[in-house]
């Protein structure tokens, strides 16, 4: 029987090759294969190398606090990416375009591949957001890191037209779509059986959220 903690408190500091990153990238590719309930935190401990049972507990204090030390710890590695395309969209006068911004929100997870090659963050992240029940646009469970925060400021000013809930369950919906393509072609390369590139697949499914998040919203009294 494994020990759960409560609600946990603040992500502990992942420093670079330690025992708390290594249950970090373990426990992202575990709850990606087996589901984040599912997943064994004894296991996850083990494939980390440590003999005590409870390590994860006792690094993370629960399932739920490896779970946000997933989160946390992905968010802040894509943030340099995102800082360097939000300035290159504020040179170009991109700022208030929904392509430019989805891009910065959706593009830097291509980079997280685990050492497999496959997308293990993007199943993470398709279960972690099916978990939220916030209505709050940009409200994913957790403090979002600066960058990421400004682009969905300026995303929700350029969905001012949309009530908050529909912004933010468009946005959700888009984020599942686009985690969902990454998951289906299992990593970046490109294979003899696949009949769509990688390439021709993530600029199709961009194009896709575009068109959906920010469509307009239609008045009928079926949408009441």
């Amino acid at each position: 029987m494994e020990i759960e903690a409560g609600a946990p408190g603040p992500s502990p500091t992942i420093e670079p090759g330690s025992i708390k990153e290594r249950m970090v990238l373990i426990g992202e590719v575990q709850f990606a294969e087996n589901g984040i309930n599912g997943a064994s935190m004894r296991e996850i401990a083990s494939k980390a190398g440590q003999r005590n049972h409870y390590a994860v507990q006792y690094h993370f204090g629960s399932r739920e606090g490896l779970v946000r030390a997933i989160f946390d710890y992905r968010m802040k590695q894509m943030e340099p990416r995102r800082e360097e395309m939000l300035r290159q969209a504020e040179q170009q006068n991109l700022l208030l375009d929904a392509r430019a911004l989805l891009d910065i929100v959706m593009l830097p997870q291509l980079d997280l591949e685990d050492i497999d090659g496959n997308h293990s963050y993007a199943s993470f992240l398709s279960q972690y957001l099916l978990r939220s029940q916030s209505t709050e646009f940009g409200d994913f469970g957790s403090e979002s890191p600066p960058h990421l925060q400004r682009v969905l400021d300026l995303l929700r000013e350029r969905l001012f037209y949309l009530p908050t809930a529909v912004a933010q369950r468009r946005l959700v919906n888009g984020c599942l779509m686009f985690l969902n393509m990454l998951v289906s072609h299992r990593g970046s390369a490109s294979t003899d059986d696949q009949e769509e590139s990688f390439e021709h697949a993530v600029e199709d499914t961009m194009e896709m959220l575009v068109t959906s998040i920010c469509m307009p919203l239609r008045t009928s009294r079926h949408l009441r």
